[in-house]
């Protein structure tokens, strides 16, 4: 069978909150879209919501919520510590609303809040024009700016956790290898319903990403294929994920996830027998792939990223290749000597015959050299665009296509 990642949007529809209704997604759930799902699960004793959006998208999603059930929130359930979980979360709580998150939220949110300058700068390429375009669709049709919530959770999860809600069994699951260490998911025995949040990554049916172009730590692999077990053994007969529709029936939801533990563990190994067999990094990234039969999408994580973070989980960041790696001195601290040697035009020549030949990874690293030299070298500059809009047309991959689509804005005088 087709992988499922055939049948669902790309990374490319994922779309903050806009105002939208909620939808009823069966047996007293629904659902708000944003940049990552929110739910709200109706009990007798007032709404449950697991997660919150961004803090310009709390609005939204508590109008509508209010649409369904206007009542207090009971609880609010937290599946990890990413801003587009939590920002919401001081627009829908009331005073005495339970905010419940994973045993190391508090570690995560310090973490992320250690480095937030860092990652929101390295994350602007990606999604900064489709936030600053929703907020300004929130102050036109009337919705005051509000500040991204730092939640204080009154309830912690260490591993397992039965919460009783109005009728409602909430099963709480430790989920480590999710997309952030803080991750847990949300288990309904009564309906066979999980609520993933992103453990799979945005984009279910996918290899996962595991470390991010903004930065962030390592996500470890058998952490990850761990998860995915623990989730298997459940059987869940529906999934509600992070974006886009529920995923149903028992039968394709565990092929999927098995397809992805699989591959993950393929990808895993074979890296480890390559590390073992003295192939380099680079040589790795190359050569390991997902087997055929495991019919994944690479539209956010790619298995070339993910080989590379598995090896450097395990090694670091010495990879035994130059002495220069000892150093604080970049390669391209010599590249005036060598546009000095060969000439500009020269390299702008050969970055222009590999950018013919199919090559556009290797024009860039003689484009990088020459324009190192001489930012304004026209030659360099064609062939380095050139490169790019190369790679874009094959990508297929969230991040990989939006960073090129960032340089060549860059290289022909964008911004």
């Amino acid at each position: 069978m087709a992988g499922i990642h055939r049948e669902r949007p790309d990374a490319s529809a994922i779309r903050p909150a806009r105002g939208r209704p909620a939808t009823d997604v069966g047996d007293g759930v629904w659902m708000s879209e944003g940049l990552s799902n929110s739910y709200l699960i109706g009990t007798d004793d007032g709404p449950v919501v697991v997660n919150c959006g961004m803090g310009f998208e709390g609005p939204f999603h508590r109008r509508a919520y209010d649409d369904v059930d206007a009542a207090a929130l009971h609880t609010i359930i937290l599946t990890q510590g990413h801003f587009d979980h939590v920002g919401g979360v001081d627009t829908l709580r009331g005073d005495a609303t339970e905010v419940v998150a994973h045993r190391r939220f508090t570690v995560w949110r310090d973490d992320n809040e250690r480095l937030e300058a860092f990652r929101s700068r390295n994350a602007a390429f990606a999604w900064m024009d489709a936030i600053v375009a929703a907020m300004e669709h929130a102050r036109t049709v009337g919705v005051d700016a509000v500040a991204q919530s730092r939640p204080e959770p009154t309830m912690l999860v260490d591993g397992e956790r039965l919460l009783t809600v109005g009728g409602r069994e909430l099963v709480l699951i430790e989920t480590p290898g999710g997309e952030t260490f803080d991750s847990l998911v949300v288990w309904m025995p009564q309906t066979r319903t999980l609520l993933s949040g992103n453990l799979f990554g945005p984009l279910f049916g996918h290899v996962p990403n595991l470390v991010t172009m903004r930065g962030d730590r390592y996500r470890d692999a058998l952490a990850y294929t761990e998860s995915l077990d623990t989730v298997l053994a459940l059987a869940p007969d529906r999934l509600l994920t992070g974006h886009f529709a529920p995923v149903e029936g028992t039968d394709r939801i565990a092929e999927e996830i098995t397809a992805m533990r699989d591959a993950m563990r393929w990808v895993h190994d074979r890296t480890v027998d390559g590390m073992n067999a003295g192939a380099d990094v680079h040589t790795l990234m190359r050569e390991v792939t997902v087997p055929d039969h495991l019919d994944l999408g690479e539209g956010y994580g790619r298995t070339s990223w993910n080989v590379r973070a598995i090896w450097e989980s395990y090694a670091g960041w010495f990879h035994h290749r130059s002495t220069t790696e000892l150093y604080p001195t970049p390669s391209l601290a010599v590249a005036t000597d060598l546009v000095a040697a060969a000439g500009a035009d020269a390299l702008a020549a050969a970055a222009r015959c590999h950018v013919t030949q199919g090559h556009p990874v290797e024009a860039l690293h003689l484009t990088d050299i020459v324009l190192a030299v001489e930012p304004d070298h026209w030659a360099a500059r064609r062939s380095a665009v050139e490169a790019h809009e190369a790679l874009l047309a094959e990508s297929t991959n969230f991040w990989e296509s939006a960073w090129l689509r960032r340089a060549i804005a860059k290289l022909t005088g964008g911004s």
